[in-house]
This record gives structure tokens, sequence and C-alpha cells, in this order.
């Protein structure tokens, strides 16, 4: 009993860990309505947002060419990324303002969040291998949780100072990291022959239970960082359409994104009775299904778009942690053929 009780609470300090760090992605997206004007840079918007992605998707394959988490305890790989991250999120605060210094902060932001998210999932994985697909479900719901959170702060508080927001998502992020280093504890890995070959890309194409999960998981990603990027002009639209729609287009981000975590949670429990596969595949199709629903829904009234986009939001996000769980359990299967 003590020992599940210490395992439940490593887990719970993971979770805030990734939902502390993962606050940072998209909190320029929550201030840039204040941004706009001071840059002066039309179609600034997107390029903030294809900047994090674009820096995290470099870090990804940097981490992974030198195999950053396998030669250094995981632990010690989040924190002092997660530290870099929150410090190029702060950084352009103070410099001058313009389009090229918050694009580099926030590219750099994402590249060392390619640190956080996924050395945040490998902890979880070598730890909560018996009930992974809960443990990522938890660990994706603190994800969606860290996303939305500017969105809230930006919502609840609509005079709070953008300034004031970034340096409280920076510090968030921060104590996620210290406390993750001085509860969890892990082992460094350091495996014979533990590096980069490229013949593993050809390998990931030949048929295999990986490939599949792979794929599925790709194609999500595609549409979830889009649900989540075009969200806010989604309600902007929607208002427009409907000037009696009450709440701040902040607020229906952070509702539409977090509904996201009911579904993590939700289909990481439902994982354990039906299995991981069969939970991506429904999530999977209900998104799909809302994505052709919406030129139909953007008409309705507000009550029936909010739960529409609640639906989305649960399933956009939902099957992010099992097919996490399908390629860190199928990856481990083939790792003797593969790597």
């Amino acid at each position: 009993m003590l020992a599940s009780s210490r395992v439940n609470g490593q887990l719970l300090v993971v979770v805030f860990a990734q939902f502390a760090g993962t606050s940072l992605w998209f909190a320029g997206n929550a201030i840039l309505p204040e941004l706009q004007p001071l840059l002066n840079s039309p179609g600034i918007s997107s390029w903030i947002t294809s900047a994090v992605q674009i820096g995290f998707i470099t870090g990804t394959l940097l981490y992974s060419l030198f195999a950053i988490p396998d030669h250094f305890r995981s632990t010690y790989v989040f924190l002092i990324s997660v530290t870099l991250a929150a410090t190029v999120n702060l950084v352009w605060l103070l410099l001058p303002i313009n389009a090229g210094t918050v694009l580099v902060s926030r590219f750099l932001t994402g590249f060392f969040l390619a640190g956080v998210y996924p050395v945040g999932m490998k902890i979880a994985a070598d730890r909560f291998k018996p009930v992974l697909g809960r443990a990522m479900g938890f660990l994706v719901g603190a994800l969606v949780l860290g996303t939305a959170f500017p969105h809230l702060m930006r919502g609840l508080g609509e005079q709070l100072p953008y300034r004031t927001l970034i340096l409280s998502v920076s510090l968030l992020a921060i104590s996620g990291g210290v406390l993750l280093t001085l509860v969890v504890p892990t082992q460094a890995k350091q495996p014979a022959g533990s590096f980069f070959r490229f013949q593993t890309l050809l390998s990931l194409g030949k048929p295999s239970a990986f490939r599949p999960a792979m794929l599925g998981y790709f194609g999500h990603m595609w549409e979830l960082y889009t649900f989540w990027a075009f969200l806010p002009t989604l309600i902007t639209y929607y208002q427009l359409q409907h000037p009696t729609f009450a709440l701040t287009n902040s607020l229906w981000a952070f509702g539409g994104i977090a509904a996201g975590a009911v579904g993590c949670v939700g289909g990481g429990y439902l994982a354990l009775r039906i299995g991981s596969t069969r939970v991506a595949r429904y999530l999977l199709l209900t998104s799909g299904l809302c994505i052709l629903l919406l030129p139909f829904l953007v008409t309705t009234p507000p009550w029936l778009f909010a739960i529409f986009l609640l639906v989305w939001g649960m399933a956009a996000a939902g099957d992010s942690p099992q097919f996490s769980t399908l390629v860190a359990n199928h990856a481990t299967l083939d790792n003797r053929e593969v790597f």
C-alpha cells in the first residue's frame, strides 16, 4: 500500500510538472491581442504559432540524434530544458519588441520544450508501465491543461499586463521542473551502442505493429495543433455572427482546449477496459466527424456551439495518450529489430 501511494504521488508530480512546463507552449497566442499593435506586422499571428512548432520539431530531432534523454538522467534533462524554455520565453521582454525578437524567442521556447513533453512521457513510460494507458491519460491531460492555462489567465485577468502573464507562466514552468527533480528518482541510462542510426528511419516504414500507431499519431497531431491554433480565430468568427455571444474569446478558447483533459483522463481509464487501440480509433473518428460538421454548426445557437466545441476538444486531444501508449509499447517490443 505504501509503495502504491508513493508511485501515485510520483505520478501526480510528473503530471504537475508536465502541466507547468507545457504552459509555455501557447503563451504567445494568449497575448496576441496585445502584441499585434506593438509589432505592426500583418500576418504575424500565424508565424508566432508556427515558430513554436518548428522549434519543437527541430529540438525533438536533435535530442533524438544525440540520445540526450538516454545518456543523462531524465529528470535533469527535464529541469534544464524547462528552465531554458522559460528563460527564452522571458528574454524578449528585456529587448526591443519587434517581430524578429518574438519569433526567435518562440522558436527557442519550442526547441527546449523538446526536453519537456517527450521526456516527461519517457519518465512515465519507464516508471508506470503496468498502467501506462491511464498514466499517459493523466500526463497528456496535464499537457492539455498547460496549453489552455495562458488563455484562462488572460480570460480571468483581461487587465493583466502581458509581461506579468509571461513572467507568471515562466516561473510556473520552472517550479514544475524543480519539483520533479526533487521527488521523482530516475537512473541514467547508458546502454551500449546507444546512438542514432539512419537506417532506423528506413525500418520505421516496414510492416510492423509500430507503423500504424506511428502514422495514426502523425495524423492526430496535425489535427490537434491545428485545432488549438485555429480555435481563437474560429471563436472570433463565431462572435461576429452572434453578437450576443457572452464570454470572452480567451475563456472560450480555454474551455475548448481544456476539455481535452477530460478526454485524456477518461480515455485512459476506458483503455484499461477495452484497450488503447479501440479508444484511439473511436476518438479519432469522433474528432474527424466534428471537422465535417463544423461548417454547419457555426450557424447554431451559442449553447449548441459550446457543446460542440467541448466534444471536439475532448475528442481531438483524448486519443493522444493512447497513441503515445501504443507507440511506446510497440517501440519497446520491436526494439531489438529496429534499434
